[in-house]
């Protein structure tokens, strides 16, 4: 019961705890009876999802192109370094090869972007702290967030590598969670089938629910999207790098 507090708390203020913060809130969800989590949240079953493009196979026909646009965009200031470039083609590749279209892809750039602090490469949850810290402080330790999109849980680790067909690799070693392929894919199918979030309702936030499978998104719907990983949190700023994302990813031909 407490993950989603602090989930909520953390969303609320943009930032993650210290370890005194931790031991603070503990307490007092303790005071007012709140369970300790013992049991992970697991992701949800779902069917595999086939997204189909607008016109035939999708991809950047101009990678040049992207690149370029990305540069003139600001996102990553006035120039792109060697790993930024190696995370954006990572993560443009798992998603051609889910056939996603523009819109999905340009959120999923997004959404990386984001979530690694604009390195482009998986990171730890808490990747400001040390190990010590998460080992103390994460109550599912060591199945900590990594990647892209942060997996968390055991359960959720295993059915990451079933999904993908990683005959127990992932299980057995969580660091390949940080391998940019895998994280990458785990980040698109995740999306794709609404592994990461859900409404009251039980209805799962899938790339499919917020965004256009053919032609552009507008702003409103890249807001709406933030709600696939975690609610509102930073939702108008992701959004306005979406749309920077997408108009590359048009420049380039996907």
């Amino acid at each position: 019961m407490r993950k989603p507090i602090f989930d909520t708390i953390r969303a609320q203020r943009g930032k993650g705890f210290t370890a005194d913060e931790v031991k603070a809130i503990d307490a007092l969800l303790d005071r007012l009876g709140f369970e300790k989590d013992e049991q992970p949240a697991p992701l949800p079953v779902a069917a595999a999802v086939t997204v189909a493009a607008e016109t035939g196979p999708v991809g950047l026909d101009n990678e040049q192109a992207f690149f370029d646009n990305i540069r003139d965009s600001g996102i990553f200031g006035s120039a792109l370094k060697p790993d930024q470039v190696k995370g954006l083609q990572t993560v443009c590749s798992a998603a051609k090869a889910a056939n996603w279209p523009v819109a999905f892809t340009a959120y999923a750039l997004a959404t990386a972007c984001h979530e690694t602090a604009y390195t482009m490469q998986p990171v730890r949850e808490a990747y400001w702290l040390s190990e010590n810290w998460r080992k103390s402080n994460l109550r599912y330790y060591p199945f900590y967030g990594r990647g892209y999109v942060q997996l968390t849980w055991k359960d959720n680790y295993e059915k990451a590598d079933r999904e993908l067909d990683l005959s127990g690799k992932l299980s057995g070693n969580l660091e390949l969670a940080l391998d940019p392929d895998i994280a990458a894919r785990i980040m698109v199918r995740g999306m794709q089938e609404g592994w990461f979030a859900g409404d009251k309702t039980g209805k799962r936030h899938t790339s499919a629910r917020h965004l256009p499978a053919t032609g552009a998104a507008n702003e409103a719907q890249m807001t709406s999207a933030r709600r696939i990983i975690n609610g509102t949190d930073k939702a108008g700023k992701i959004a306005a790098e979406a749309i920077k994302f997408q108009k590359a990813l048009q420049a380039g031909g996907w």
